[in-house]
């Protein structure tokens, strides 16, 4: 696994987890598919076929994938138009995810999602290959935009 262990508080071990999915060539701008990322409605395009809830609520959305506890994703932070963090809304789970927007041209884009976050090892072993699918699912359906 990627990552390291590292204590956090007491005796609570946490991973520090750090997962990234392929650059992926957008057939948008720099500029066109930060904006698409901004408007949080459209991870709806990008979210996988097993998504069973998906709501956007002003500066965040709330999702959940078959078989999986619902998370809300919130912006904590956007760099017109090269970097736009989300990060969990829940102080259970410490995450963030972002998307790096690097332009090719003036009408194509690279992009990659990293993934940034802290678990119990056990939580860690058992979130990485979902975390890992679901990262590489949201770029490769950007890429098919």
């Amino acid at each position: 696994m990627n990552g390291e262990i590292t204590q956090v508080s007491g005796n609570n071990k946490y991973y520090k987890m750090k997962l990234e999915s392929k650059k992926t060539i957008i057939n948008k701008s720099q500029k066109d598919f930060f904006e698409f990322l901004s408007d949080l409605q459209n991870f709806k395009q990008l979210m996988p076929e097993n998504t069973e809830k998906f709501e956007v609520d002003g500066d965040s959305f709330i999702f959940s994938l078959k078989g999986m506890p619902e998370i809300r994703l919130v912006v904590k932070e956007k760099n017109e138009f090269d970097k736009i963090i989300l990060g969990a809304a829940s102080s259970k789970l410490n995450f963030t995810l972002t998307a790096q927007i690097n332009k090719i041209s003036s009408t194509s884009c690279e992009t990659q999602l990293l993934f940034d976050g802290d678990f119990n090892p056990m939580m860690a072993m058992m979130v990485k290959k979902p975390l890992q699918k679901f990262i590489d699912t949201l770029t490769e359906q950007a890429e098919n935009l």
